[in-house]
């Protein structure tokens, strides 16, 4: 049995000491806040490949009490023409679909169920520094406490920590000029089914929306930005002077987007879209990073909680089977990077189309219309919901 130090206490880290705990090793939540995350962040779709890599954790269900049935896209561009109505990354052969949820739902539901499976967590535990001892490895904290473990795994985000550590020269984000906003409309009732999810390549915005089958409309917006923003900036992004930015440029298309942007209540304060090609160092002998720590992939992708919920899987099922921790970490890496690059790479020429001005939008909208009139047979996006992790299978 391994002692594993986690650093960062969100999906990542949580479903990671989960996994790590069915199969008999000893995982320990260092989170870096006080607080909880409680009521904080945005909704996400949730793939069926990461809802079929939770179904051995027994995870699956809990998930799917959360959210909503997401089975359909409808593309449209921003004249009001409708392009596309097809499945959203297929279906489980029990018939489960993609799932949307509230982010902070997931979040809590994840960690109390964790809690309850008798697994530790600590708050206020932000990682100052990490280094490998002669048994494992030694964690220190900005609050002077310490703690040894067997390994650390870095779950600490798009600015991990461990990441720094593991290799000092390691890239930075690759900032992709999106901002994302979005919120819950109230009180305002759509003629859409619920549950289809409608994208709209908008003249100035990219505009999704999805109706709760409560009839509440979720809803998110990309705004092309070509600089990197400064959390100033980002912070000043806010109240009704940011909702009249938003609604004057959506006004220029036909589509609902005005009424939901004014029947929302709290409009998201805008955050910064950013990725990672690749990080050339995932590892040490005692340390490893998973999910964005590793691999941030662009929102448009889909697949951002997917890639963490399957890097989870799979550590874990590489350090029940292979017979030392680095050779664990070693096969880990080997099962996951070739996977993850592609899907970022894919996320990024997903995301290239909604970031184009008036020139490119009409060259956009003509390849884009035409692609649809002749869809490819296979589609391009396949190989990552398809994806499926045999949890059973021994790691060699």
């Amino acid at each position: 049995m391994a002692k594993a130090l986690i650093a960062g206490g969100g999906i990542a880290g949580t479903i990671t000491a989960i996994a790590l705990h069915e199969t008999g090793h000893e995982p320990v939540i260092h989170e870096a806040y006080d607080r909880t995350a409680e009521g904080v962040g945005a909704f996400l779709t949730l793939a069926v490949n990461g809802l079929d890599a939770l179904a051995p954790l027994g995870l699956k269900d809990l998930v799917k009490d959360l959210g909503f049935d997401t089975p359909r896209i409808k593309m449209h561009l921003g004249n009001g023409r409708e392009l596309a109505d097809f499945a959203l990354g297929g279906q489980l052969e029990d018939g489960t679909v993609s799932q949307t949820v509230l982010r902070s739902d997931l979040y809590v539901a994840l960690r109390d169920e964790a809690v309850r499976r008798g697994i530790e967590v600590r708050y206020g535990k932000r990682l100052a520094d990490a280094r490998d001892t002669s048994g494992g490895v030694l964690a220190t904290f900005e609050d002077g406490s310490s703690s040894e473990g067997d390994l650390l795994i870095g779950a600490d985000g798009l600015r991990s920590r461990v990441r720094e550590i593991i290799d000092p020269r390691a890239p930075s984000p690759r900032y992709v000029p999106l901002l994302n906003t979005g919120g819950l409309a109230e009180g305002l009732r759509l003629d859409d089914e619920p549950g289809v999810m409608h994208m709209t390549f908008g003249k100035r915005l990219f505009f999704a929306h999805v109706v709760h089958p409560d009839g509440g409309v979720w809803w998110f917006a990309n705004v092309p930005r070509k600089q990197d923003p400064s959390q100033a900036e980002l912070a000043a992004m806010t109240g009704d002077a940011w909702r009249e930015h938003l609604i004057r440029q959506l006004a220029v298309d036909r589509t609902p987007a005005v009424e939901i942007v004014r029947a929302t209540r709290e409009v998201y304060r805008p955050w910064a879209t950013y990725d990672f090609p690749s990080v050339p160092a995932w590892r040490t002998d005692r340390m490893v990073i998973i999910g964005d720590a590793a691999h941030a992939t662009s929102p448009a992708a889909g697949q951002g909680a997917a890639m963490a919920i399957e890097d989870a899987v799979t550590l874990a099922r590489c350090l029940r089977d292979v017979s030392s921790i680095p050779k664990a970490l070693a096969a880990y890496e080997g099962l996951r990077r070739e996977r993850v690059e592609a899907v970022v790479e894919r996320g990024k020429r997903n995301g290239d189309a909604k970031a184009v001005g008036p020139v490119g939008r009409v060259i956009r909208d003509f390849f884009i219309s035409r692609a649809f009139k002749n869809p490819p047979a296979e589609d391009p996006n396949a190989f990552m919901w398809r994806h499926r992790i045999d949890w059973e299978a021994p790691v060699s």
